[in-house]
C-alpha cells in the first residue's frame, strides 16, 4: 500500500470515529476536515485510478459528511446512524487486507536485477490442449540475471494485464487493476552484468496452476545473487499466458474425479512441464535465441532445474531424462508416476514448509523419501519451520500485514514470505554454487544460519 492510499483509508476511518463518537467537533471542522481527506482521494484517484479496494472507503467518507451535515436527531435516529456507518468502517478495512498495489521485498543480492521474456513455439510439439491440429506448444520463459546498473525503465508483473480473465488463481481481477504498479525491482532489458563472461544459469517451474510472476520475490532475489533464471509459464494450465502470437490463454482442464485417473492426469501434465524445461533448454544452444544480452552469456555446463509445488516435481523429472541439468531443487512438490524411483544422477536438493503448518500428503512424504533414498550423486533435505506451502510465493504479500497475520493464524506460515524466501534463497545459492550441489559443508551452514531449520545431507 502506498503512502497516499494508507493515509486516505486511516484518515476516512479516524475522521468517522471521531465525528461519531464525540459531540465536540463542531459541523464546519468536521465537513472541513472531510473536505481535505476527500481532496486527497481525488488526487489518488486521477493518479492512480479508481480502485475497488477504497469503494467503501469513499462511502465511509460521503457518510461521515452525511453523518455531520445532518446530525440525525433522537435517540434511534442516531443510534441507526451511528451503526450504518460503523458497519461501513468496518467493510474500509478491507482495504488493509487486500492493499491495491502489493510490496514485493527488494532483492539483497550484490546485483541489480535485469528481466527480458522470450515466447517461443515448438514446431516438434503439437498443442494437445486444443483441437487445432495446427496448433504447437508455446513455451514462454522470462530471463532474470544479474545487471551491470539500474535503468529505472521497471518490468510488468504480470502477462494480460489490462485484459484479465474474471479469475487468476482465485483472485478476483478486478482487484489486480493496480499491479501494473507493482515494483518487481527488475529492469526490462538492462544490460547483463560484465565481471563475468557467463552466467550459470536456473531453470524455474511454477506451482500447479499458478503463474511464473507469483514466484517475482524468490527469483529475483537468486537472479540478484548471481544467476540468470529463466522462470517458464506453462499455457493451458497456468492461470494466464500471453503466448507468442500475443493471445492470451487461461487452463484448460478436464481434471478428472477418479483417483486413479487423476493420478494418470498429473503424470502427463509433469511430462509435458518437462517437456517444456528441456525446450528450453534447446533454446540456449541455439544462436541468438535468447537476444544480444544474454546469448553466448550462459554457462551451459551449469544448468539447474528447480521448482515449487508441481514445478518442483517438473524440475526433478526434467533432470531425471536431461543430463544437461546437473542439479534439481523440488520445494514442497508431489512427485507422479514412476520419477520417485528412478536414480537422480545429479545432485538434488529438497526444501519443504513445516509438515504441521502445510499438511503434507502421505504420496508427497513417500515419493520423497523414495526418490531420497536412490539419489546417484547425494543429496539434502530441509524442513522450514514456520513455513507454509505459500511462504515460497509472492500470494501472502497480496495481503497487508494485518491480513497476513490473520492468514498466518488460521492457515500458518508465521515465518512471512520475505524471511522464508531469503533462507530458501541462501540454501539455493549455496547448492547452485560451484560445483553444482554446493560443498556440503556450505549448504549446511546456509540453512543453519536461519532459524529453525531441519535437516541436512542426505545420500552419499
Amino acid at each position: 500500500m502506498s503512502l497516499i492510499d494508507a493515509v486516505i483509508a486511516v484518515a476516512a476511518i479516524v475522521c468517522a470515529v471521531a465525528v461519531m463518537c464525540t459531540a465536540r467537533i463542531g459541523r464546519a471542522p468536521a465537513l472541513g476536515l472531510l473536505g481535505a481527506v476527500a481532496l486527497v482521494a481525488v488526487v489518488q484517484w486521477l493518479r492512480e485510478g479508481f480502485y475497488w479496494q477504497f469503494f467503501t472507503t469513499y462511502l465511509v467518507l460521503v457518510a461521515t459528511a452525511w453523518f455531520a451535515a445532518a446530525r440525525p436527531s433522537g435517540r434511534v435516529g442516531g443510534i441507526a446512524a451511528r451503526v450504518g456507518v460503523g458497519m461501513l468502517v468496518v467493510a474500509a478495512a478491507f482495504a488493509w487486507i487486500l492493499p491495491p498495489v502489493p510490496t514485493l521485498p527488494a532483492p539483497t543480492g550484490p546485483y541489480p536485477v535485469g528481466t527480458e521474456t522470450f515466447r517461443w513455439v515448438d514446431p516438434d510439439r503439437p498443442e494437445t490442449a486444443t483441437d487445432d491440429p495446427a496448433d504447437h506448444r508455446n513455451v514462454i520463459a522470462q530471463a532474470w540475471y544479474p545487471a551491470a546498473e539500474p535503468t529505472g525503465s521497471g518490468s510488468r508483473y504480470l502477462d494480460g494485464l489490462g485484459q484479465l480473465p474474471g479469475r487468476v488463481s482465485l483472485i478476483p481481477s478486478f482487484l489486480m487493476r493496480g499491479y501494473d504498479r507493482i515494483d518487481t525491482h527488475a529492469d526490462y532489458r538492462a544490460s547483463l552484468a560484465r565481471d563475468r563472461d557467463r552466467w550459470p544459469v536456473v531453470l524455474f517451474s511454477p506451482g500447479y496452476g499458478a503463474p511464473r510472476a507469483f514466484y517475482t520475490g524468490l527469483i529475483a532475489e537468486l537472479a540478484s545473487r548471481g544467476f540468470v533464471v529463466l522462470a517458464v509459464d506453462h499455457p493451458y494450465e497456468a492461470a494466464v499466458v500471453e503466448l507468442a502470437d500475443g493471445r492470451l490463454v487461461t487452463p484448460v482442464e478436464d481434471f478428472p474425479s477418479d483417483e486413479a485417473a487423476g493420478e494418470r492426469y498429473m503424470t502427463e501434465q509433469q511430462a509435458i512441464r518437462a517437456d517444456d524445461l528441456r525446450f528450453v533448454l534447446d533454446q540456449l544452444g541455439r544462436p541468438g535465441a535468447l537476444g544480444p544480452r544474454l546469448s553466448g552469456h550462459l554457462d551451459t555446463e551449469r544448468i539447474a532445474a528447480i521448482g515449487h509445488s508441481f514445478g518442483g516435481a517438473s524440475a526433478a523429472a526434467a533432470a531425471a531424462d536431461d543430463d544437461r541439468i546437473r542439479a534439481a531443487a523440488n520445494i514442497d512438490g508431489t512427485m507422479y508416476g514412476d520419477l520417485p524411483n528412478r536414480t537422480l544422477r545429479q545432485p538434488f536438493l529438497l526444501l519443504e514448509s513445516e509438515h504441521d503448518e502445510t499438511g503434507h500428503s502421505a504420496q508427497f512424504l513417500e515419493r520423497s523419501a523414495a526418490l531420497l533414498g536412490r539419489l546417484g550423486a547425494g543429496g539434502f533435505r530441509f524442513e522450514i519451520v514456520d513455513a507454509n506451502h505459500y511462504s515460497f510465493t509472492d500470494a501472502p504479500l497480496f495481503l497487508s500485514g494485518p491480513g497476513r497475520f490473520v492468514a498466518s493464524r488460521m492457515i500458518g506460515g508465521s515465518r512471512g514470505p520475505a524471511p522464508t524466501q531469503r533462507a530458501t534463497a541462501d540454501i539455493m545459492a549455496a547448492f547452485l554454487s560451484e560445483p553444482l550441489g554446493g560443498p556440503r559443508a556450505d549448504v549446511v551452514a546456509a540453512a543453519g544460519a536461519h532459524r529453525d531449520i531441519r535437516g541436512g545431507a542426505v545420500g552419499r
